[in-house]
């Protein structure tokens, strides 16, 4: 027996090596790649989602926008073009969920600091407090990495409506009062063509695992 193997040994490993990479192959290609959903209005807790996309079951992106971000500087959709990027609504003041969420930001910054595909944007859900200043001195408290990450202020209508129409996460439209808008936790994965890809709560870690497992997931779709 010995002497056979010995014979025969070349033979037997390259036929085990040949065994072992066709049935990889074969696992391979019969195993379903993971594919992240693509989340439309219809899709999400009708009490996030404006009246006026409720139903919308197609198509949705997120809409155009114009903002200030902590340095003064104009953040449109332009900057974030052909990236896959990941969006909350805070506000500098908050003392409830919202510390959590940014501590949580400031550890997937530090994930995806020398990734050139993914970015953040953080928008102050009360901008009459949230100046470019106030956002400036928290941003370097919280030591955000301008390149990587925008906290935006600006027009009150315009961030109210991106919440509730672009990225389904706001539980109330606004009553006109102080703290009129109720954020949500939620952290909104968004691809390169401004579609959502995924929701996460920012105050839960298990859930910022799973949000950075499915970047990866998203950044396969783009290799060629």
């Amino acid at each position: 027996m010995k002497g056979f193997f010995s014979k025969y040994k070349i033979f037997i490993i390259t036929f085990g090596i040949i065994c072992i990479v066709t049935m990889y192959s074969i696992y391979t290609l019969l195993t379903p790649k993971e594919k992240l959903p693509v989340y439309q209005p219809d899709m999400v807790n009708a009490d996030l989602v404006d009246s006026t996309v409720q139903y919308v079951r197609k198509y949705h992106k997120i809409a155009d926008f114009k903002l200030i971000n902590q340095n003064g500087d104009t953040i449109t959709n332009a900057d974030y073009k052909d990236k896959i990027y990941v969006a909350d609504f805070f506000f500098t003041t908050c003392r409830t969920i919202c510390p959590i969420m940014t501590d949580h930001m400031v550890k997937i910054q530090e994930k995806i600091k020398d990734d050139p595909e993914v970015l953040l944007l953080s928008h102050t859900v009360m901008p009459r407090i949230d100046t470019v200043a106030q956002l400036k001195r928290y941003a370097k408290e919280k030591g955000v990495i301008d390149k990587k990450w925008n906290l935006v202020t600006g027009d009150k209508k315009q961030i109210y409506e991106l919440a509730r129409k672009s990225y389904l996460a706001s539980k109330t439209t606004g009553d006109g009062g102080k703290y009129d808008m109720v954020h949500t936790e939620n952290f909104v994965l968004v691809d390169k063509q401004r579609q959502i890809r995924g929701f996460y709560d920012g105050t839960n870690p298990e859930a910022i695992e799973e949000l950075m497992h499915d970047i990866a997931i998203l950044k396969q779709e783009y290799q060629k």
